[in-house]
């Protein structure tokens, strides 16, 4: 496949544990539903490889976790931490070479980033510096609460001052959510247009089960479609 046709949609956040890791495994199989063979990695992931069992599991098994997950560190803590306590170093050219392996075996491949853009990744970068340095598109998950509003915009401020403005923002739904939930969408809209500004509603107490995930990206597949569309890669 030529290069040219081959697309990586880097998923970022304002924060960490904001619902990455659902929205990646959501798109990637509405993306794989609709016939586009897509792939996701997580290169970076401290402590639980709950997360990347997930997105395995929704590609059939195509990739090893060292493919899908080529850095990971059993402790909790920022990959530039554990890599030191391990006498580790991870240099950006390794981690770019490691994308590029997968991009070539993939129509569209999903990039779960690490937190938020500022995180320590390996020697001199962070996750700012990788989405730099790979022609990729950026959606920015952000919580639907108070203070998303200023969080969010930080995160797209910085990625246009990077010349990498983000094709959607998509706001993650609560349990219970709080007053500032039911405008911040608008709110968002308003101020990032013509950045598409989505809202992924709560799904249940447990949307991390690959049975949930596949139930609920039908449920939700217009807001999905329109991510894919604001791509440029219709599916």
């Amino acid at each position: 496949m030529s290069a040219s046709k081959q697309k990586i949609i880097f998923v970022t956040g304002t924060d960490t544990d904001v619902g990455k890791t659902l929205f990646t495994a959501l798109l990637l199989h509405h993306l794989r539903q609709k016939g586009c063979h897509a792939l996701a990695m997580k290169p970076f992931c401290s402590g639980s490889r709950a997360d990347v069992n997930l997105l395995q599991s929704l590609q059939s098994g195509e990739l090893s976790d060292a493919e899908m997950n080529p850095f990971y560190f059993a402790e909790p803590i920022a990959p530039l931490v554990a890599a030191k306590k391990q006498r580790k170093t991870i240099r950006l050219k390794e981690v770019v070479a490691r994308i590029k392996k997968i991009q070539a075996k993939s129509e569209v491949l999903l990039i779960e980033g690490s937190g938020g853009l500022l995180v320590p990744l390996g020697k001199d970068f962070d996750v700012a510096d990788l989405i730099q340095v790979i022609d990729c598109q950026v959606v920015v998950i952000a919580r639907n609460r108070l203070g998303t509003i200023n969080h969010t915009m930080l995160t797209v401020n910085a990625l246009q001052a990077m010349g990498k403005p983000p094709i959607a923002t998509a706001l993650m739904s609560a349990a219970k959510p709080d007053l500032t939930s039911r405008t911040n969408a608008q709110v968002l809209a308003t101020l990032l247009r013509p950045i598409n500004v989505l809202e992924i509603p709560f799904l249940g107490k447990q949307p991390l089960r690959t049975t949930s995930v596949k139930e609920n990206a039908l449920k939700i597949h217009k807001t999905l479609a329109t991510i894919a569309r604001s791509s440029g890669f219709l599916c």
